[in-house]
């Protein structure tokens, strides 16, 4: 099976034959790119196999994974065709790599994040947890996607109080929609606009290893 997308992948280094290890799919921001976004989670490398996952349409000196009509409004087709993209690539990584199935995280910033979020709502139990980073949940996701429970998935959700791009009452909305539908939801937000506060990130890595 071909990868439907471009990534980047790092292995424990000191990986055992035979072990499944547990995954992090990384999903950057609109223009960044892989290697930024794993930079986040590099702190991981040891004990989780870590995969950034590039955006398929070229933006700016970076990528993209849906265009938008304006901010929390993407372009339908195109977002329906990235959740469709990555729903493959995260069984092609199963199947290509030493993944323990159960143990499958998502984190993204931004575009990555409302990615990380939609998916969890598209895949359901079959997501262990989830990173979002200053992202929201589409109203049509919310209102026309066939959504699975999310009981089991662990949800961290984390923004920036001065956000100027999507508002702290976006986080807030994320934070009553999934918990509504899980027991295991933390929200924090930070003294930063739209971004990963050095906090932020030490903050989301201990709650991984907890998770």
């Amino acid at each position: 099976m071909k990868s439907p997308l471009q990534y980047k992948i790092f292995l424990p280094a000191n990986r055992e034959e035979g072990k499944k290890y547990p995954v992090i799919y990384v999903m950057h921001g609109i223009g960044s790119n892989e290697e930024n976004s794993l930079g986040l989670v590099q702190e991981l490398r040891n004990d989780f196999i870590l995969i950034g996952i590039r955006g398929p349409i070229p933006q700016g000196n970076g990528f993209a994974y849906f265009t938008i009509q304006g901010y929390g409004n993407p372009h339908r087709e195109v977002f329906d065709t990235s959740i469709q993209l990555l729903e493959s690539f995260i069984e092609y990584a199963g199947n290509t790599y030493p993944i323990d199935q159960a143990q499958q995280y998502l984190l993204g910033f931004s575009q990555g994040a409302i990615l990380s979020m939609t998916l969890a709502l598209t895949l359901g139990n079959k997501i262990k947890g989830i990173v979002a980073l200053s992202g929201y949940v589409p109203k049509f996701v919310k209102e026309e996607y066939p959504l699975k429970p999310v009981d089991d998935v662990s949800i961290y959700i984390s923004h920036g109080e001065f956000d100027p791009i999507f508002p702290l009452q976006i986080g807030r909305e994320n934070e009553e929609f999934f918990k509504a539908r899980s027991q295991n939801v933390r929200f924090t937000s930070y003294p930063v606009g739209h971004e990963v506060s050095f906090e932020n990130q030490k903050d989301f890595i201990h709650w991984i290893y907890q998770a």
